[in-house]
């Protein structure tokens, strides 16, 4: 019976957890490193890698990266899996072994390209996203394809609703990658179209912000749905107060040429229906004020009237 082949994965945190279960059972797993994670969760992988025997290694920052080299020679895995790893991995650690590096990435390759694509999917409308499988090399997100799993967005999925169910996916997508390196004498890859490669960075401020003038009532919504739970909702400004929008619907009804941002009405729930620019609404349900998160019906009704404004 052919030797069963050891992996190590560098991960970013918990969105790899259900990976490692699975690689952990099936004994693929040798050891994890853990990159930028909080102390918490670095303290729970750690603990779960001495109680089975692996190797752990934190990285806390760039800096820390010097030493990744010398550990892996240490531990001599056949592959090294990454799974939302935060740093770039140096050219003398890629060295290890031609096509030993391979990386999963939340989103199609080569149109979502960096840190948070999630969120660009989300913010885009659309329809589907995947984990992309590829080999990796000296730049973010470029290496080979392996192969993609394709993954569908439904209309309500917030950040935080697709981001579970990625790390669902991802945990399958993981395991058939190590049960084909287990066996696989060569991996079929090839290589990205460059000309359909787009890279995202972090998104600022500005990308979360509510542009009520520009945006349909469509764009809003995606973009509440981009923004929650991680910026806890999408940025606007009400009577100079900076707010966050963070669950809200279209509401299909014109509002006849009123300005984009105004409130239109208050429904008997007390939610508020808000005018956009291509003349339809949304209805805002949950909103982030300095008074704390709230719904509609817990929000103070004298300062949200009718004919009051969002910018």
């Amino acid at each position: 019976m052919e030797e069963q082949k050891k992996i190590l994965v560098l991960c970013g945190g918990k969105f790899a957890f259900k990976a490692l279960q699975l690689l952990a059972y099936e004994k693929f797993l040798c050891g994890i490193g853990i990159g930028k994670g909080n102390e918490r969760i670095v303290d729970a992988f750690e603990q779960e890698s001495q109680d089975n025997g692996m190797a752990f290694k934190s990285f806390p920052n760039k800096k820390s990266m010097e030493s990744m080299k010398e550990w892996i020679n240490e531990i001599q895995p056949d592959y090294i899996f990454s799974i939302s790893f935060p740093f770039l991995i140096p050219e003398d650690v890629l060295a290890y072994g031609s096509e030993k590096f391979i990386n999963f990435h939340p989103a199609q390759l080569p149109e979502y390209r960096g840190p948070m694509p999630i969120f660009e999917v989300l913010r885009n409308q659309e329809k589907e996203t995947a984990v992309s499988v590829h080999f990796m090399d000296s730049k973010f997100d470029e290496g080979n394809i392996i192969f993609k799993d394709i993954v569908p967005i439904d209309i309500d999925d917030t950040y935080g609703k697709l981001t579970v169910k990625l790390s669902e996916r991802m945990a399958h997508v993981v395991l058939n990658t190590a049960n084909m390196v287990q066996y696989a004498n060569k991996i079929p890859n090839t290589p990205q179209e460059k000309e359909n490669a787009y890279y995202f960075e972090k998104p600022d401020f500005s990308d979360t912000y509510i542009n009520w003038k520009k945006m349909s009532a469509q764009e809003i919504t995606a973009l509440i749905n981009a923004c929650n739970p991680w910026n806890i909702g999408a940025d606007a400004t009400f009577q100079g107060e900076q707010i966050k929008i963070i669950a809200a619907s279209v509401r299909d009804e014109p509002h006849n040429g009123l300005a984009a941002g105004m409130i239109v009405s208050i429904a008997q729930d007390q939610c508020l229906n808000v005018a956009c620019s291509d003349d339809k609404q949304i209805t805002i349900e949950i909103i982030s004020t300095e008074e704390g998160i709230m719904t509609s019906k817990q929000l103070n009704t004298q300062k949200f009237l009718i004919g009051t404004q969002f910018n």
